[in-house]
């Protein structure tokens, strides 16, 4: 006996996706709540950003509201990427050691990354600079 294939069965969903009026709103109050905290908030997955340009540049016919949330995930990644740049302006501005990378993703540390090595090196190299060196005299009086 062949069996059918699942999609050809009867009875057969495809996968559910959230109502679109409930995923916009789940993605508005994730949007206000970054916005509103001062620290990262957690995201629903660590590759939020490349799937939803794979979903929406391979498949936005089949999801409802398609812009709006395209939208939404560019609001929430602009609200992140700005609160990083923040976060990284402080950094190097108090001359910290180390820094939390809580509720990061590596796309986001990445976007970053190139910037704060070489601020992390200019800073060294300014204070190595500033520095008397062991083999200059002294010049106290």
């Amino acid at each position: 006996m062949v069996q059918e294939p699942h999609f050809e069965q009867p009875g057969f969903k495809p996968a559910h996706l959230p109502e679109p009026i409930t995923l916009s709103e789940k993605l508005e109050k994730m949007r206000d709540h970054e916005r509103k905290e001062e620290t990262f908030t957690p995201v629903p997955s660590p590759y939020y950003m490349e799937l939803t340009k794979l979903l929406l540049n391979h498949a936005s016919e089949d999801i409802p509201k398609a812009d709006a949330i395209r939208t939404l995930i560019k609001d929430l990644w602009d609200t992140r990427i700005a609160k990083l740049r923040v976060s990284a302006d402080s950094f190097v501005r108090q001359q910290e050691a180390h820094a939390k990378l809580d509720n990061l993703t590596l796309m986001e540390i990445n976007t970053s990354g190139a910037f704060l090595t070489q601020a992390l090196h200019h800073m060294h190299k300014l204070r190595t600079n500033l520095q008397p060196s062991e083999s200059a005299p002294s010049q106290d009086f």
